[in-house]
């Protein structure tokens, strides 16, 4: 595969990218990024061939938005696709989200290192998602947003409250404002950004979805959505974006990062992560490139993002995607049971 190949995305009559850009990184995740940095990641991108750019309001409480739009706005319009997402808005004047106990925190909540001065509030409502996508529109300056993705909702991430962000996405009206935006060709597509199978599964009941963002759980260390999700996926006609190939950063350096999930990797995962760079090293390839490869194993991937924080750290990305893999590492990881069955 190229970074540049073209991967269709049927039902929002749009091709992404065979790699895509995640700008979480950007927005100042984990450490702070400078902002040359930042720019330069933006253009290594771009001369790499990736023409799939995914941001959100969350990242650097809107600094990320504002590097995407900054770098995009003078290109072709059509000649690259934009992915955003929408389910908080940020805020001067609202009380921000409260944040877990400090023993429950993982990175996420400690903060953006260079984030804006806005809190972020949930809201899945009619009229919130009809203004995240204005102020989305608002901070990127881009003419149009392409894929609208409904970011973080689930129970494992609302706890107690999930019933209400459900319902304010459901009955609140939340899914009728993408479906309306999308009616008006305001934008492409839309559907769920988020790490939780079942929110996928379950939307899908309740929404005609175009394509999902799914972080982290069909990788290496974690083929959870292999069981349901991936097979409903591809019966729906719903493409997947994946994302967190790493898993936080593990299985980007297995000898080096020790997170997982964005928490500290537990005894069991650090053994596995050990198992599968081993298996790979037999085979002259190295644990990250099959990372970012593995998804494509299932054909309901439409295309991989990966995140970045310099121009070496994106070429590097780049140099893993490429990097031929034979046939025979794969069967021996699916034998071994380091990876499900395609």
């Amino acid at each position: 595969m190229k970074v540049s190949d073209k991967r269709p995305l049927r039902r929002a009559g749009l091709e992404l990218t065979a790699l895509g850009l995640g700008t979480a990184p950007l927005g100042g995740l984990y450490a702070p990024v400078a902002l040359a940095d930042a720019r330069a990641t933006l253009d290594a991108a771009f001369a790499a061939g990736i023409r799939h750019f995914d941001t959100a309001p969350m990242y650097g409480l809107g600094r990320a938005e504002h590097l995407v739009g900054e770098r995009l706005r003078e290109e072709e319009p059509g000649g690259f696709v934009v992915s955003t997402k929408v389910g908080r808005l940020m805020s001067f004047d609202r009380p921000g989200r409260p944040l877990p106990p400090e023993a429950a925190r993982n990175e996420f909540d400690s903060g953006w290192h260079n984030g804006l001065s806005f809190r972020e509030v949930f809201d899945y409502s009619y009229d919130a998602i009809l203004r995240s996508y204005d102020d989305s529109r608002q901070r990127t300056g881009l003419s149009k947003l392409d894929i609208l993705f409904v970011h973080d909702i689930g129970r494992v991430t609302h706890g107690e409250a999930h019933d209400h962000h459900w319902g304010a996405l459901t009955r609140g009206g939340g899914f009728r404002a993408l479906e309306e935006l999308r009616s008006a060709g305001l934008i492409a597509g839309f559907g769920l950004g988020v790490n939780e199978n079942e929110a996928i599964l379950a939307a899908m009941e309740e929404a005609d979805l175009d394509v999902c963002l799914l972080a982290g759980r069909y990788t290496l260390l974690d083929g959870s959505a292999a069981d349901a999700l991936l097979p409903k996926a591809l019966a729906r006609d719903v493409a997947l974006v994946m994302g967190g190939v790493f898993n936080s950063g593990i299985l980007a350096s297995a000898s080096g990062r020790k997170k997982y999930n964005y928490v500290d990797a537990p005894a069991e995962i650090l053994a596995k992560a050990e198992a599968l760079e081993a298996e790979c090293g037999a085979f002259g390839v190295p644990l990250q490139a099959a990372a970012i490869q593995f998804p494509y194993r299932h054909p309901a991937t439409a295309n991989v993002v990966i995140g970045a924080k310099t121009a070496a750290q994106l070429q590097q990305n780049v140099a893993w995607f490429e990097q031929p893999i034979p046939d025979a590492l794969w069967r021996s990881l699916e034998e071994k049971g380091l990876i499900p069955a395609v």
